[in-house]
């Protein structure tokens, strides 16, 4: 059986050693590309699942079990912020930098760091510390996806919360600089008058 012409033709393009092979190649290299950045943000995506999340014990049983129990959870308006709306950003690059960042958080589990209670509640101060560092550096930008001073209707919220939210964006002060503990627990030698670092 005899091949049509154009496949013919096409075939002795892609396997010729000329100028032309460079085509094979740039095709191929092209193709294994697109399944490479498919796979990959496939991989990405599996990730930023809550699943994957609470996939080991010790932050199922630790920072989960207090989240279940917040307004983030279980609300009158049905709207649930999982952990990686709070604590992966959405736009690609700062979205990578978290997940290198997250290789250190691997570690931990790896070698045990936290994988009891009370291991966890030792290095709880520092982990959330870093978190909110992060936060801080970031302006609350996971924050921010669902709430924002631009869209705050002061006249709907109890007068503190409206007269707090008003100077705090006068002041150009960030979500976490107030709201720290509200989605976990906060550290026990937790201390708001200090500046911690880690």
């Amino acid at each position: 059986m005899k091949l049509p012409g154009f496949i013919t033709k096409l075939w002795t393009w892609f396997k010729t050693p000329s100028g032309l092979a460079i085509g094979a190649v740039l095709t191929i290299g092209f193709i294994a590309g697109i399944i490479f950045w498919g796979g990959f943000n496939t991989g990405m995506e599996m990730t930023n699942r809550e699943e994957f999340c609470i996939g080991c014990h010790e932050m199922r049983e630790n920072v989960y079990q207090e989240y279940v129990g917040t307004i983030h959870y279980t609300n009158r308006s049905g709207v649930r912020a999982t952990c990686p709306d709070c604590h992966v950003p959405k736009e690609w690059g700062p979205k990578m930098i978290r997940k290198i960042q997250a290789s250190k958080e691997l570690y931990a589990k790896a070698f045990g760091k936290v994988d009891t209670a009370q291991k966890f509640e030792d290095h709880r101060l520092e982990m959330a510390t870093r978190e909110w560092n992060r936060m801080k550096a970031n302006d609350s930008q996971e924050c921010r996806n669902c709430h924002n001073f631009e869209y705050m209707d002061f006249s709907v919220q109890k007068s503190v919360a409206a007269n707090v939210h008003d100077k705090a964006e006068e002041a150009g002060q960030t979500c976490i600089d107030c709201h720290k503990g509200i989605a976990h627990q906060l550290p026990r030698d937790y201390d708001a008058s200090k500046e911690y670092h880690f």
